[in-house]
């Protein structure tokens, strides 16, 4: 007998856990457990659509589900079809890979308007997630709001700005590229409650805004007087010093220059929403869409010996997809010491059926042919049913 190894939740750091188990211990049986038919998490359902680099990495999460003591196990949903206390009794040890997918609050008024989105709300629905088929009504919606000062505020305020041609690579659901081009955005607000020297961008994610095809980046005059914190690490201050330059550059740029203006601006914290308008600790700004950009919480799960959180559920909505590789190969030294000195479990396989490797395999194959047939990556399937018929259809 081998031990088995629950990991709940098919994104990258639960895949990643998954590696740095069977680096150490093939011989694990491992099974990998998610609500969706499909696997690979927020690569799928959270990367900006138009990121295709960043969501190569499925590539080699997909080699490992050809391991033959590595199971996907798709369309299980934890309180549903199983219970943590069925896992706890079948399993020698869980790896809880949930990740954060609840979008956080400002808790400021008005925020439970309609035309209120956060923003993982909004990127599930551009990257066809099932339970986010519908999206906002952007068909009167002239500004935008995007309440943040992160890479997924950037992500937000690009693919609303971006042309269809700039989208034409994507695997955007061609239901939102489709409202996002006839809608009449001319301006978008990126708003962030602290100064230019305090944002989190990605030098790379700041830099593609000044590139964009139908829109023009400004800058607010504070950039202009920005310093990156001296007490900051070098990486850091590096980081911060390149995002102020490329603000300034943007600073010199005039609204209007292009057929959407992407304002940037600093200092000024979200005091309430209305419609049409957000109020600033600075002024107010109009908005027709608001979508709020600042971070994400979790879902409950259990705590106790021989259950270890990873990636987002471990240490919160922090760090890369690369941050979690290493994050997750140390849970799994972990989890592998703690199963060292105790005896393997025995009882019945308890997982109902599920969609496994071969079932998600003819969605991904569906997928990629719809998509070739209109030059695109792949074409989504964002119906449950339309998912679990495809992937039963073998």
């Amino acid at each position: 007998m081998t031990h088995r190894v629950a990991i709940v939740g098919a994104g990258p750091s639960g895949f990643y856990a998954a590696d740095g188990l069977l680096r150490s211990r093939p011989d694990l049986h491992i099974d990998v457990i998610d609500r969706l038919p499909t696997p690979f998490g927020l690569v799928r359902a959270g990367v900006a659509p138009d990121h295709q680099g960043t969501k190569a990495v499925v590539r080699q999460f997909d080699r490992l589900l050809a391991q033959p003591d590595l199971r996907f196990a798709g369309n299980i949903e934890i309180g549903r079809d199983l219970s943590w206390d069925d896992l706890l009794e079948a399993y020698d040890a869980i790896i809880v890979a949930t990740g954060m997918v609840v979008d956080r609050k400002l808790g400021i008024p008005g925020e439970e308007l309609p035309h209120v989105w956060g923003s993982w709300r909004l990127v599930a629905w551009l990257n066809g997630h099932p339970d986010f088929r519908a999206g906002p009504d952007l068909s009167q919606v002239k500004s935008v709001a995007v309440i943040g000062n992160g890479n997924v505020a950037l992500d937000v305020a690009r693919v609303l700005a971006k042309s269809a041609e700039e989208m034409a690579k994507s695997d955007i659901v061609p239901e939102a590229e489709a409202a996002i081009v006839a809608a009449p955005i001319t301006d978008i607000h990126v708003i962030g409650r602290r100064g230019a020297e305090h944002a989190s961008f990605t030098n790379n994610e700041l830099a593609e805004m000044g590139r964009l095809v139908r829109a023009v980046s400004v800058a607010d005059a504070s950039v202009l007087q920005a310093v990156a914190p001296a007490e900051d690490p070098t990486p850091e201050k590096l980081r911060k010093g390149k995002n102020i330059d490329t603000l300034k550059g943007f600073a010199a740029h005039k609204p209007g220059e292009k057929p959407v203006t992407v304002h940037f601006t600093f200092h000024a914290a979200p005091t309430k929403i209305q419609p049409g308008e957000v109020v600033l600790s600075s002024g107010s700004v109009k908005a027709d869409l608001v979508v709020t950009c600042i971070g994400y919480t979790g879902q409950p799960f259990p705590q106790g010996e021989g259950i270890f959180p990873v990636g987002w559920a471990r240490r919160g909505p922090t760090g890369t997809i690369p941050t979690n590789r290493a994050d997750s190969h140390a849970v799994a030294q972990q989890v592998l010491a703690w199963l060292k000195d105790r005896d393997p479990k025995s009882g019945p396989d308890v997982l109902p059926v599920a969609v496994d490797a071969a079932g998600w395999h003819r969605i991904d194959k569906h997928e990629i042919a719809a998509g070739t047939a209109v030059g695109r990556p792949r074409v989504k399937l964002t119906d449950w049913q339309a998912l679990l018929d495809v992937a039963q259809s073998g």
